[in-house]
């Protein structure tokens, strides 16, 4: 008897008026992808227990059946072994703070935690607890954690990590538009004469929407394109031009160009005189900012800043995208708004292909701004400090009020847990132990707490090890309800699998726990009646009636009959609006937009004789936010395999480092160990981490021998004024070479079902080195790599415990010792294959035997060669290196190869390798690199010359 498809899914080839064929044990439900904010529409194929497959949905208007590496493997990520694993399957209680999570039911975990916050706001008073929630909640989440928060408790105590990645977009659109709307619409990159791409690697970071580019492009070959980035990423690499600005120049380069504009005439007087107020300020202000004066602030030619300014003032219609480079900022409202100003001057907003369009970087920022999940914000836009604002939510609630003083956000969040002022922190479906700012402060904040509460899906997190109580919620492909995408639409989620174990979806958790508190305050009428995600979105529709975000036209059942749609979408529409202020009218008290004025001040934290390097934080390709989801598959490590800090090959000389030698790299705050890496997307003085490696990933023993941890150690919790937005991006930094002679390496094949374990396990012996990282590495199968560094050989005990997790340990292993230089060769083999390798000293045979056991090729052929201590690889071995199509699994040398055979122009070249090799044929999202390639390869011979 085949298993009843929950609600919202139809099987495989059933139509709208009933089943047609298709296989009888398949189901299908439409959804989203929940990583990046462009919203891509999937379709989840189940058999009724678990995911079996997903492919991009080819009616959803953000995607059209698009799908970058991470979407199209988001099946991977649910495999049964893995969800055994690394799921919350049931509520669990820590008896002591260094005692294991245990166990427990519902009704005595959630009696638990209703009993501590009732005692605990009687005793201290509601701003005594505190919530911090995420992006990529559904809509109907956010809702009731904002309203138990604001409502019920009242405390405005509730921040979001979208305030570690959008809040200055929200206060730029604020202070200058009059509302948190993105004007523009992906449409608008079809129709742009110019796209301005700023701090945004939008090749990285939004694959599909710069698949949209290319096309663009293609049909456009008038379309120009201007990159603003202080790294050559593969985006700015593309451009038709490239300012490559020093970091935190953005106000000085936007101003500047504001300054040309008016200059040469480039301003629309008119639209200014009849639909803005404040220019005359700004006029004043930009005057300074001449072609000289920024050129030197920026680090770029004047002679490409008058460039940009005329192409953009000239162009009938542009199109700016930017994200974490702007935002990411102690000054990232005031960048936001120099962006914006520069719109309004030119009457670039409210038109065809032109606006200032801010990219989300979470699935579901934009509908957690829509009902006020932050400290400062109450639902549908509305302002936590306008008294008519709060009095209509109260009356919407059924509560007496509202509370008036904004709440603590982000990072003034755990400085108030650290300082004892906050007692209870409840933290759902985001993992500040990974992705906060001065890792430091943010650990010292957990262990300070009275109680932590963690709502997740994944037990793996940094995080959890920090929880007292941990709520198992659900995960994407068991999740119903709502998200809103970056161009204001909303789409219908379905649940294509029930609820494992005894996870709740994260709604249902607070609701329960809701009114479980709710009897212990002596509460007589619930405001958390709901028993459907529906049933709390028609109460957030209802709070939008008459704001600029109006969707009282729409319905679960619109939704689902029509497809995504955009807001607003009042009562009586038939369709939402694609873009907004095309009739100059904006909500303000005036109805004009409003000039603000911008003045560029530097870096919170500059660059000095002790810390000479700029630090500039960012994505990678195929990895996302803090690993929980793209850390369980292995391919997606294939193009970025380990840890690194990136330098320009100038440093890197100057440093005497080779690829691959181990520095600290040291900020005010604390230090990580690195391998270096030469990158030639880097200019002198500058270098790159990215964004996602954590103490999951890289850690080691720290200075203090209190460990390191990732990134995030290094980072500032400067914030900006207005949005409170930390400055993630950039931090001073010094780099210096890492003495550390003695290497440990061991890796091999493990089975499925073991990996997060293993993994979970070896976490404890990384801080036992002075440098450690683990990752995963494989295609069909799954392997674990362990990479250790120290300044003398570790003990015997320790390595013999790491390889025995690994299946290193018995008779059948082979194995070479020389404990007088500290060297150490073990391998496992089975029928004629490696299945592990433990290397200890001197490491170098890494890359054959690393490649001899993931091709499974047979090492009889080998003999003694395997155990001798010469590190020489296998006469006619030729390494693969590294991966650059992750869909396809074609690695660089092979890419070298083919194009060796072949002539032609760019564009050739590219077809010729897609035709070969088929690279770039699956989600494009390897395109921009094999357009880097060729174009490398075409100059080699220039220089050689």
């Amino acid at each position: 008897m085949r298993t009843h498809p929950q609600p919202g899914l139809r099987p495989e080839g059933e139509g709208e008026n009933g089943r047609t064929g298709g296989a009888q044990d398949r189901f299908e439900a439409k959804a989203t992808c929940c990583y990046c904010g462009v919203g891509c529409g999937i379709i989840v194929q189940s058999d009724g227990a678990k995911v079996t497959g997903v492919r991009g949905d080819p009616d959803h208007p953000a995607n059209f059946g698009r799908l970058c590496t991470k979407g199209s493997t988001l099946h991977l990520s649910a495999e049964a072994g893995l969800q055994q694993q690394a799921r919350a399957l049931f509520p669990a209680l820590r008896s002591a703070r260094n005692a294991p999570l245990e166990r427990a039911s519902w009704d005595d975990t959630l009696d638990l935690i209703a009993k501590k916050f009732a005692d605990t706001i009687r005793l201290h008073g509601p701003d005594s607890v505190g919530f911090y929630v995420s992006g990529q909640l559904l809509t109907e989440d956010y809702y009731v954690f904002n309203k138990l928060a604001k409502g019920l408790i009242g405390t405005n105590n509730i921040d979001t990590n979208s305030r570690l990645c959008m809040s200055s977009a929200v206060a730029g659109y604020k202070q200058t538009l009059g509302a948190d709307a993105p004007p523009a619409c992906y449409e608008d990159i079809d129709h742009a004469e110019l796209i301005f791409i700023v701090g945004s690697n939008t090749a990285y970071a939004h694959p599909i929407l710069y698949r949209r580019i290319e096309d663009a492009r293609k049909n456009n070959p008038n379309l120009k394109v201007v990159v603003v980035d202080p790294r050559r990423t593969d985006t700015a690499r593309e451009a038709d031009l490239f300012l490559a600005i020093l970091p935190g120049s953005d106000v000085a380069l936007f101003n500047g160009m504001l300054h040309i504009c008016l200059w040469e005439d480039l301003i629309d007087s008119a639209y200014i005189e009849a639909h803005t107020e404040g220019f005359a300020e700004l006029k004043q202000t930009v005057r300074e900012y001449t072609p000289k004066y920024v050129a030197d602030i920026c680090g770029i030619s004047e002679a490409d800043l008058i460039q940009a300014a005329r192409w953009f003032g000239q162009a009938k219609s542009a199109l700016s995208l930017y994200c974490q480079g702007l935002n990411q900022s102690s000054s990232g409202t005031a960048k936001n708004a120099a962006l914006i100003n520069l719109h309004l001057a030119t009457h670039q907003i409210g038109k065809p292909g032109a606006g200032p369009f801010s990219l989300t970087g979470q699935p579901n920022a934009m509908g957690g701004r829509e009902v006020g999940g932050m400290a400062n914000l109450l639902s549908a836009h509305r302002d936590l400090a306008n008294p008519e604002h709060r009095a209509e939510v109260a009356a919407l609630w059924g509560v007496d009020q509202v509370p008036s003083t904004s709440g603590k956000t982000a990072v003034e969040l755990f400085d108030a847990v650290r300082a004892g002022d906050i007692k209870i922190l409840w933290i759902a479906c985001t993992n500040p132990a990974q992705s906060m700012p001065d890792q430091r402060l943010v650990r010292e904040a957990l262990k300070k707490a009275e109680l932590v509460i963690v709502q997740e899906a994944y037990q793996t997190t940094a995080t959890v090890a920090y929880a007292d109580v941990l709520l198992p919620a659900t995960s994407w492909s068991e999740k119903e309800g709502t998200v809103t995408n970056s161009e204001r639409r909303i789409t219908r989620i379905q649940a294509a699998l029930p609820k494992p174990g005894a996870t709740r979806h994260d709604w249902e958790i607070v609701c329960d726990f809701a009114r479980k508190l709710e009897a212990r305050l002596g509460k007589e009428h619930s405001l958390f009646p709901y028993r459907s995600s529906e049933a709390i979105w028609n109460e957030h529709r209802e709070s939008t009636r008459g704001r600029d975000l109006d969707i009282t036209g729409l319905s679960f059942a619109i939704l689902e009959q029509q497809g995504p749609q955009q807001w607003p979408f009042p009562t009586g529409a038939s369709s939402g609006k694609q873009r907004l202020y095309e009739d100059g009218i904006f909500p303000t008290a005036s109805g004009r937009a409003r000039f603000v004025n911008t003045v560029y001040r530097p870096v919170a934290e500059p660059v000095d004789a002790r810390y000479p390097f700029h630090l500039n934080t960012g994505r990678l390709r195929d990895q996302w936010h803090g690993m929980s989801r793209t850390g369980t598959v292995a391919q997606l490590f294939a193009h970025a395999p380990e840890p690194a800090v990136v330098l320009s090959s100038t440093d890197m000389t100057r440093r005497l480092l080779k690829n691959g030698d181990l520095v600290h790299v040291t900020s005010r705050r604390g230090s990580q160990i690195l391998p270096a890496l030469s990158g030639d997307d880097m200019r002198a003085g500058q270098a790159f981490v990215a964004m996602h490696w954590g103490e999951e990933y890289v850690s080691g023993r720290g200075h203090d021998g209190h460990g390191s941890y990732g990134v995030n150690a290094l980072t500032l919790p400067v914030f900006d004024p207005s949005s409170k937005q930390p400055e993630l991006k950039h931090a001073a930094v010094k780099i210096l070479k890492a003495e550390l002679p003695w290497r440990f390496l061991v890796f091999g094949w493990v089975d499925a079902s073991q990996v997060l374990a293993l993994q979970s396990a070896l976490r404890p012996y990384l801080q036992k080195f002075a440098y450690a990282s683990c990752t995963l590495f494989g295609r069909d199968k799954v392997g674990v790599l362990l990479r250790a560094a120290d300044d003398y050989p570790a003990a015997a005990e320790l390595t013999a415990e790491i390889e025995a997790r690994f299946g290193i340990v018995g008779a059948g292993v082979l194995r070479y010792d020389d404990s007088k230089r500290g060297n150490a060769r073990h391998m496992r083999v089975q029928d004629g294959k490696l299945t592990a390798v433990a290397l200890a000293g001197d490491i170098s045979a890494e890359v054959w035997l690393r490649q001899y056991l993931e091709a499974e090729l047979p090492v009889a052929e080998l003999g003694r060669m395997l155990l001798m201590p010469s590190s020489k690889a296998p006469q006619g071995f030729k390494a693969r290196g590294r991966i650059i199509c992750t869909c396809l699994n074609v690695a660089d040398s092979e890419i070298s190869d083919a194009l060796g055979a072949m002539q032609g122009a760019p564009d050739t070249l590219l077809a010729g390798l897609q035709g070969k090799l088929k690279c770039g044929t699956s989600c494009g999202s390897c395109v921009p690199e094999l357009r880097k390639i060729i174009q490398l390869r075409s100059v080699a011979p220039k220089l050689a010359a």
